[in-house]
């Protein structure tokens, strides 16, 4: 048991956050930019809000943070009201949001100069993987601090492991949006073609799940994407944002990737139409309209 913030509370954070307190029976106290949020997470789970990061960090012996993107970050962290100006030395952040390695690496070396460590911890699994506490975690920073957050980040994770030194987690995280969005893109295509073939979809699935051709997303979206349903997961806002932190990354690394930049355009034309909301899977509704 121990004691523990967490810095904020949407589709991810809300129910980890939870499972610190149920699962974990870590003292737990919350803080969100839209205070409801907390005080609605703390009627149903217990434990405290704060009125700024800086607040919630006081007295922590970890703090975990779930934002939206780099700036939010960096207003959570080294703001006015910034956790950074609370964490004691020997403390340790741990970071769940998903960010650059650039910005990894900064926090890390702010962190050590302050005497307290940084483990930048993106996660993989969706808003139902955070809700069944069986997220999967990726980890940049060093590997003592990382021992003893491993032992909290357990409370949601059904894996978690150390890539490498600062900003690894962050890059881990990358190569996962990369190889999902090329997936989802030829899943869709794979669908779309055997509807105009007329294919019967349940058997075709029911024998290319058993080979080669499997996948989660095969396992989990093919129903959905053909009844043009978008409504189950991540966000095609959210798997934008990601992309460009692969594919700004990739400018930096010499990394060559035509199928993420092509997909990422397929995405920004959901968004067009509307569909900023949509789950990763509606690449589908390009082709079938």
């Amino acid at each position: 048991m121990a004691k523990v913030a967490f810095l904020g509370l949407g589709v991810m954070g809300y129910p980890m956050a939870g499972h610190l307190k149920n699962k974990g029976g870590h003292e737990v106290t919350v803080y969100n930019r839209t205070a409801a949020k907390a005080d609605k997470w703390v009627k149903q789970y217990g434990g405290r809000a704060a009125p700024t990061p800086k607040a919630a960090a006081e007295g922590q012996d970890f703090v975990m943070c779930c934002v939206g993107n780099d700036n939010d970050l960096r207003e959570v962290t080294l703001g006015k009201d910034g956790a950074f100006q609370a964490m004691g030395r020997g403390k340790i952040f741990v970071d769940h949001t998903t960010a650059s390695a650039e910005i990894a690496r900064e926090l890390h070396a702010a962190a050590t100069k302050a005497g307290f460590d940084f483990v930048d911890a993106p996660v993989s699994g969706g808003q139902a993987g955070a809700e069944n506490g069986v997220l999967t975690v990726m980890c940049g920073g060093d590997p003592e601090p990382f021992g003893r957050a491993e032992k909290v980040i357990a409370a949601y994770a059904r894996a978690c492991n150390l890539m490498g030194s600062p900003g690894s987690g962050q890059l881990a995280k990358m190569v996962n949006q990369i190889c999902i969005a090329g997936l989802v893109q030829g899943l869709a295509e794979g669908l779309h073609f055997a509807k105009k073939s007329g294919l019967d979809i349940e058997k075709l699935i029911a024998t290319i799940s058993k080979g080669a051709a499997q996948s989660w997303q095969m396992e989990n979206r093919y129903k959905t994407m053909t009844a043009g349903k978008f409504d189950f997961g991540f966000a095609v806002d959210w798997m934008r944002k990601d992309l460009g932190i692969c594919l700004g990354e990739a400018r930096k690394n010499g990394a060559n990737l035509p199928v993420t930049a092509l997909v990422d355009q397929f995405y920004s034309k959901i968004q067009a139409r509307g569909g900023n909301r949509w789950d990763t899977s509606s690449l589908i509704a390009l082709l079938d309209n």
